[in-house]
């Protein structure tokens, strides 16, 4: 059996390299899958310690965490093709004003 810290620290790095992403990338959709991956390791965490606390409070807030990726996704994806229609451009620091 795999004890709960290998879990744990593949869910710290898998958040660490999605808060790099988030932070050091320029592009919109770079950015947005970073943050996708961070919302995963989040998920792995609460897996985790659902898993090994023998409760299912844990898994509930994973479905509740992937419902609301989901609504971000869409919205996100949405934003994210009208961002590009209107400006040309997926560059965070040539597309920072909401003025077209």
């Amino acid at each position: 059996m795999v004890p709960a810290t290998h879990y744990l620290a593949l869910a710290a790095i898998l958040f660490a390299i999605g808060a790099l992403g988030v932070i050091i990338r320029r592009n919109v959709i770079t950015m947005f899958m970073c943050v996708e991956l961070m919302l995963n390791a989040v998920n792995l965490t609460f897996i985790t310690f659902s898993r090994f606390l023998n409760q299912v409070d844990g898994q509930i807030f994973v479905f509740f965490v992937m419902t609301v990726a989901a609504a971000e996704a869409a919205v996100g994806l949405a934003l994210i093709v009208l961002l590009s229609r209107r400006t040309d451009t997926l560059d965070v620091d040539q597309a920072n004003t909401m003025k077209w």
